[in-house]
């Protein structure tokens, strides 16, 4: 046959159903150096980059879990916090934009207000209200320089209907926290889709707000 050398397929290939992956698209948004390449690096590869240099425009990480029996792709898009490296790319950016984490540093309370510019920005590109955001102080481990207390934070993330994570990227014992503010998200977006399809196909549903459960440790869940 022209063009050989392929291995033929399978008897029962043609019956296969094809599954397309799903993808996510998460943005990180947040002040320059307050880890937001780190806990990307953290969620999408494991580590902690040994270093790291000032995000240029936009970089995308991408990891691929399974909830529920379904395979779904995660997109994490980190922006550089600098106003000089984000104009050109910032449309494109929060462009079908599925989530968004808002990052912030507890040892340096400017990153903490300056939160509210970030809001505005994201405001400012139509991100529609149902899609979910969350708030995660970075640095934990740096208890003796902390500067951002969790009741100011708290207080902060009920204001603006946002779910609070304090973590950090660096500390290996920290990694399960950094998985869940993801899978978390993962977990709400793909939730909404199913209620979205419900609804698209006419049968009678009711919007409802997701949370995470939480265990007997009192750690946070996913709401699937």
């Amino acid at each position: 046959a022209a063009g050989g050398g392929g291995r033929p397929p399978g008897p029962d290939s043609s019956l296969e159903p094809y599954v397309q992956t799903r993808i996510f698209k998460i943005i990180v948004i947040g002040d320059s150096n307050v880890g937001k390449t780190c806990l990307t690096f953290r969620f999408c590869g494991g580590t902690f980059p040994d270093k790291t240099e000032a995000t240029i425009g936009v970089d995308f990480r991408e990891k691929t879990v399974e909830i529920e029996g379904e395979r779904i792709k995660v997109q994490v898009w980190d922006t550089a916090g600098q106003e000089r490296f984000r104009k050109s790319m910032v449309e494109h950016y929060y462009r079908n934009v599925h989530a968004v984490v808002f990052v912030y540093d507890v040892t340096k309370m400017t990153s903490f207000t300056n939160l509210k510019m970030w809001i505005e920005e994201c405001n400012g590109h139509a991100v529609p209200p149902l899609v979910p955001r969350v708030l995660v102080g970075n640095k934990c481990d740096l208890k003796d320089l902390i500067q951002v207390p969790s009741s100011m934070a708290l207080k902060f993330a009920d204001a603006h209907n946002m779910l609070l994570f304090e973590t950090s990227a660096k500390d290996p014992k920290e990694s399960q926290n950094v998985d869940a503010i993801f899978m978390c998200l993962a977990c709400r977006l793909k939730a909404q889709r199913s209620l979205l399809c419900r609804d698209l196909e006419g049968r009678p549903g009711q919007a409802r707000r997701l949370e995470p459960t939480h265990d007997a440790s009192g750690k946070a869940s996913c709401p699937c």
